[in-house]
């Protein structure tokens, strides 16, 4: 079997199974996830719509805050809607090339993100320890190109994937049990040497969200002696305060890709399928659905961009 021709071992297509064992309430599990993913669309798309219209939010912070609005939106439309034609009309069928291309972007936009949450720690370093100087330090070039280099890094190291799941010989069937289509998930179809699949996953991750983690967290050090360090209690207050919906958004993203990571590396046998998969769609879709909802309750400077572009459409449409 090794030495066949691995072009003629790849299935037409694969079919996603969505959550086994749980076919029965597909219906009733796929509302909560539509209801998060609306909110998500919703959410980031008007993040976006505000700091592109409001002047006083074209500042880096909200930039940065507007690219992950960005990602989380495009992160979640990667696989939402396949996800509820799944549980809603039994469309399980997904074309082998589109798996690969529906999993390059999951993977990619989900580095993307973390790349964007610590390029937004290093802002609030910026700002907090470097405040005279932030303006001139944080252009709008500078922020365009380490936006870019990060959505470069995150394409870089995903394209692989996509290569080692190709060279793979396909001869055990081609029934995926899940809801999208992941890296190890389709490798685990094959028939070959996995190996080299998930040492490289390994070393992705660590590229990625061990790199963005130390980041953050060197950037969060400094930020805390900074801060520490000032005179007045009030001005520590609202130097931490212009920290908390960042440190919100790590955790929501964080600790769910954590949870993800472990469970399926120690918890295989102890941890039911289904409970697999129903974390692996929360890591994936709980951020870009709270993400939008903390920012605009934590940060004042949204809420009155927000109360300033609704007054200022209902004075557009009374005019009319």
């Amino acid at each position: 079997m090794q030495g066949a021709n691995s072009s003629s071992l790849t299935p037409r297509y694969f079919i996603l199974n969505g959550i086994p064992g749980l076919e029965a309430t597909h219906i009733w599990i796929s509302l909560p996830f539509c209801f998060m993913y609306i909110i998500a669309v919703l959410g980031n798309c008007g993040l976006i719509y505000l700091i592109s219209h409001e002047e006083a939010l074209h500042r880096p912070m909200y930039y940065f805050l507007a690219l992950l609005s960005l990602t989380d939106v495009s992160g979640c439309t990667s696989f939402v809607p396949n996800m509820l034609c799944i549980f809603w009309f039994s469309l399980k069928e997904i074309y082998f090339n589109a798996c690969l291309v529906q999993m390059f972007f999951i993977h990619m936009l989900t580095g993307m993100e973390s790349g964007v949450l610590m390029l937004m720690a290093l802002d609030r370093y910026v700002a907090i320890c470097y405040p005279l100087r932030y303006a001139t330090i944080l252009t709008n070039t500078v922020i365009a190109k380490v936006g870019l280099a990060t959505l470069v890094r995150s394409v870089l190291l995903m394209i692989p994937f996509t290569f080692l799941l190709k060279r793979l010989p396909y001869c055990r069937g081609n029934l995926i049990h899940h809801t999208y289509c992941d890296h190890m998930s389709v490798a685990k179809l094959s028939c070959g040497n996995i190996k080299i699949n998930a040492i490289y996953g390994l070393i992705a991750a660590i590229l990625i969200g061990g790199f963005d983690i130390f980041c953050i967290s060197m950037s969060y050090t400094m930020i805390i002696r900074a801060v520490v360090n000032l005179s007045s209690a009030d001005a520590r207050h609202k130097a931490f305060s212009t920290c908390t919906s960042h440190i919100c958004a790590i955790v929501i993203t964080y600790v769910p890709a954590f949870f993800n990571f472990f469970t399926h590396r120690f918890g295989g046998h102890t941890i039911p399928h289904h409970v697999h998969i129903f974390i692996a769609n929360l890591y994936l879709l709980l951020p870009p659905t709270l993400n939008p909802v903390v920012y605009g309750v934590k940060t004042k400077q949204i809420r009155e961009g927000v109360i300033k572009l609704f007054f200022r459409e209902k004075d557009i449409l009374s005019k009319r």
